[in-house]
């Protein structure tokens, strides 16, 4: 009975292994909201890390984070590093492309509680009663991603996150 047992286990185990190696090399995740503002006017909360505080999620997940900003003020070349408690964790963000009132791109770097290395890509696009904003976030699943998105998707533990970031955002955009 135990043999079969732990031949039962060992298959088990051994298919999991070999479906999350079936997963795609990438991910992305992204969520949009349609705001009751120019997008000139909203801009500005993805182009200066200073501005932050007031639409990210994570912002007020430990008001003890330490937080260090460098490069340049805003923009391209701007970087934001951060280190706090196991819910936001540490890592450094840095603009590589600004397009005014349209698209911004930022290195995304994970240090803890797991390393990762994504981009984050806002854009915004007039419509007729305002902007919408799109916030993706993009990169490489090594197999250990691939492993735990058999049980957890990316989509569904950062996607709700995004939501919570953007309903911030709109809010303060529409004040």
């Amino acid at each position: 009975m135990f043999k079969t047992l732990a031949i039962v286990v060992v298959v088990l185990i051994a298919g999991v292994l070999a479906f999350a190696a079936t997963r795609p090399d990438s991910f992305r995740v992204e969520r949009s909201v349609s705001i009751k503002a120019a997008p000139e006017k909203i801009y500005p909360y993805f182009d200066d890390f200073n501005r932050w505080a007031v639409w990210s999620p994570w912002e007020k997940l430990d008001p003890s984070m330490t937080r260090s900003f460098s490069g340049a003020a805003s923009g391209k070349g701007a970087a934001y590093a951060w280190e706090g408690n196991s819910k936001v964790g540490a890592g450094r963000m840095e603009i590589l492309e600004s397009t005014p009132s349209s698209k911004l791109l930022i290195k995304l770097d994970f240090l803890k509680p797991f390393e990762g290395h994504n981009t984050a890509e806002y854009t915004l696009v007039p419509s007729a009663d305002g902007t919408t904003v799109t916030w993706a976030m993009y990169g490489p699943a090594p197999y250990v991603s691939k492993l735990m998105g058999v049980f957890v998707s990316m989509d569904s533990m950062i996607g709700k996150d995004f939501e919570a970031g953007l309903a911030n955002l709109k809010a303060a955009a529409e004040k």
